[in-house]
């Protein structure tokens, strides 16, 4: 088993988030004893993008949508995450 190096004292957040991003937390913390847990109310951080579509396209997502009674941008978040998906485990 090798010997931890102790975790430095931090000033504030941005100097821990320095410190981390240039070192190896193995070094400093014995994963083994780590336990599982969970954060359900934990949602994934979201980005406002603009996104010009040709306003067929749009139309025809939203009757889609209207269709399956979910709102037209929860469809196309689907859909694109169901693309990216399927690219990426090519």
């Amino acid at each position: 088993m090798k010997t931890l190096k102790k975790i430095p004292h931090f000033k504030n957040e941005n100097e821990e988030i320095d410190f981390w991003a240039t070192h190896d937390g193995s070094d400093y913390i014995d994963f083994s004893k780590a336990s599982k847990f969970s954060l359900p109310g934990l949602r994934p951080t979201t980005k406002n993008i603009s996104i010009r579509l040709p306003e067929p396209l749009l139309q025809k997502i939203k009757t889609i949508a209207n269709k399956k009674d979910v709102p037209y941008q929860s469809l196309i978040k689907l859909y694109l995450a169901e693309k990216v998906k399927e690219e990426t485990l090519r």
